[in-house]
């Protein structure tokens, strides 16, 4: 049965203090949370908001580099090695703090005049890095294809170029995050390439959302129950995040869930 872990970058956003969302999501029934980035916190305030609601931390973001002017990741950028590494660093230090198993290392913005083959072997070196110092915490990197309508001009869009990459790379702790909303987004057959990862072994973690609205996942073009059964069906031990912005309200839009989460808590006056 697929496990769920709340996003609470996206999620329970009625909560306008972020550290009161763990709370609100354990109360929920969820054991588990993801979010964008932890750095505004220190990481022993946010491992006590962990240990006193009873959650596990399964996913973050390292830091992205300046995201207020506009940049998403430092990967593929060719004159920010220094950064780039400070940034593996740091996240490394929060997952070690947080008992976080796994780090998404966002690719970037394609720089003008530059093509993806282009860095293909600069993305590759710095991934080689990044996955040596991550090994020795015990800690799996993540590679994530966001399609180009929410985030233009990002790097890395299609299931197939990051599988290459982590085929490039080589090593056992870094496998793809596979958001189903931005496969279905950019090149649908989401089914097939499920499957296809799944069988390579490069599966390491899972998001979802409805689409076209990024909503919860019960309504839309995406046949969400069929890929939860899938993941069933495939032997999948990882964690489901929910990356949704919820329609209205994040409990009152739980209602999809309660099949695979049987410990979900009524709907909350």
């Amino acid at each position: 049965m697929p496990r769920f872990a709340a996003n609470l970058s996206l999620q329970y956003g009625e909560q306008p203090q972020f550290l009161d969302r763990f709370a609100a999501a354990a109360a929920d029934g969820f054991r588990a949370v993801e979010y964008l980035f932890p750095y505004e916190h220190a990481p022993e305030v946010l491992a006590g908001q962990l240990r006193q609601h009873g959650l596990q931390q399964v996913l973050f973001n390292a830091p992205p580099g300046d995201w207020a002017a506009g940049e998403r990741g430092l990967t593929c950028l060719p004159s920010r090695e220094r950064d780039f590494e400070a940034s593996v660093e740091q996240a490394l230090s929060y997952a070690r703090a947080l008992d976080c198993p796994r780090i998404h290392l966002m690719s970037g913005l394609l720089p003008e005049g530059h093509s993806r083959e282009q860095l293909k072997p600069l993305v590759v070196e710095r991934l080689l890095w990044a996955c040596d110092q991550a090994a020795a915490a015990g800690i799996t990197l993540l590679l994530e294809p966001i399609n180009g309508r929410d985030m233009p001009g990002y790097f890395l869009n299609r299931q197939d170029h990051a599988l290459e990459l982590i085929a490039a790379v080589a090593r056992p702790n870094l496998k793809l995050q596979m958001d189903w909303y931005h496969c279905q987004v950019v090149e649908g057959d989401v089914a097939t390439k499920l499957r296809r990862t799944m069988e390579l072994g490069l599966l390491g973690h899972v998001q979802l959302a409805g689409v076209p609205l990024r909503q919860e996942p019960d309504q839309g073009e995406l046949r969400t129950e069929y890929l939860l059964e899938q993941l069933d069906e495939l032997g999948y031990q990882g964690w489901v995040g929910c990356e949704y912005r919820p329609r209205a309200g994040t409990s009152a839009g739980l209602g999809w869930i309660r099949r695979w989460m049987p410990a979900i808590q009524p709907i909350r006056p």
